[in-house]
């Protein structure tokens, strides 16, 4: 009888342990790349300096546009399809903004920041509803009007305008910038021309710890990542200014075309750097 108690045991044992095994092999994952990336995700934004207004004894508002068909800009729009943590911009915007994080605006005139704008409200906005007759192609061959119903498309996305503001801190002796506000735009399809069509305005300050968690490609080295805010503070993009302070509030498109609003938009960076080089010359 004890013979037969001890062999129970025993076979329980190694049934135990069998499945311990087992159940370590199955539960055996693997890493997709040389170690488990422990820091994606976890960066902070970087503190603004405090301004006094005391201190600025200059300042000049610009608006700027970042074209995502530029080499240097692709980053901006590119993984097209999600995957393990890299997203392209609008998708970050999107979801920051459906998940409550961001505080989006509708596009104003003046573009003030004045309205807000839901996730929902900007989604049912983006759909776009047109009529059209169509041909059967089948006899009789008749003719039927039908209803086209297209949804948002992320990848129409692309370009951002920022708003910034550039100015001379006198206490720190020196000429700085700041962004304001960010604007995703569309490249709406109309008659077979692409027009841009600005979506909405996002104050940046509130949009920093969301572009700061969502890291950004850097082509170069792999073990080395980017976030979408350090990619705009430290200006590690290329853009063309299409308007600047002025007293009738109109861009350079309004009274320059062609070449004459390639050389104005290069005439306003250079005025801006004409300012501080002055600022130093006895």
């Amino acid at each position: 009888m004890k013979k037969i108690i001890a062999s129970a045991v025993i076979a329980f044992i190694c049934f135990c342990g069998a499945n311990r095994t087992l159940a370590q092999i199955i539960d055996q994952t693997y890493t997709d790349g040389l170690y488990v990336k422990e820091a994606t995700g976890i960066k902070q934004p970087t503190p603004m300096l405090s301004i006094r207004e005391a201190d600025v004894m200059w300042e000049k508002r610009i608006w700027r546009e970042i074209d995502f068909r530029q080499k240097m800009n692709q980053g901006f729009f590119y993984p097209t399809t999600n995957h393990e943590d890299w997203k392209n911009f609008i998708t970050v915007i999107l979801d920051g903004l459906k998940e409550g994080k961001i505080q989006a605006f509708e596009v104003e005139k003046t573009d003030e920041m004045l309205t807000p704008i839901s996730y929902n409200k900007f989604i049912a906005s983006q759909a776009d509803t047109t009529y059209k007759t169509l041909t059967r192609p089948y006899p009789p061959y008749d003719q039927y009007d039908t209803m086209i119903i297209s949804k948002f498309d992320p990848s129409e996305v692309m370009r951002v305008r920022i708003k910034e503001d550039w100015y001379f801190d006198k206490q720190r002796s020196q000429l700085l910038v700041r962004i304001i506000a960010i604007c995703p735009v569309k490249m709406k399809d109309m008659n077979g021309t692409k027009v841009p069509q600005p979506m909405f305005w996002i104050p940046y300050e509130s949009a920093r710890e969301v572009l700061a968690r969502a890291p950004y490609c850097n082509r170069n080295n792999s073990a080395s990542q980017f976030s979408y805010d350090e990619i705009f503070c430290n200006r590690m993009f290329d853009s063309y200014i299409y308007k600047e302070a002025n007293i009738h509030d109109c861009s350079i498109k309004e009274y320059a075309q062609g070449i004459d609003a390639m050389l104005e938009s290069e005439r306003i960076k250079q005025s801006i750097i004409d300012f501080e080089q002055n600022l130093w010359e006895y």
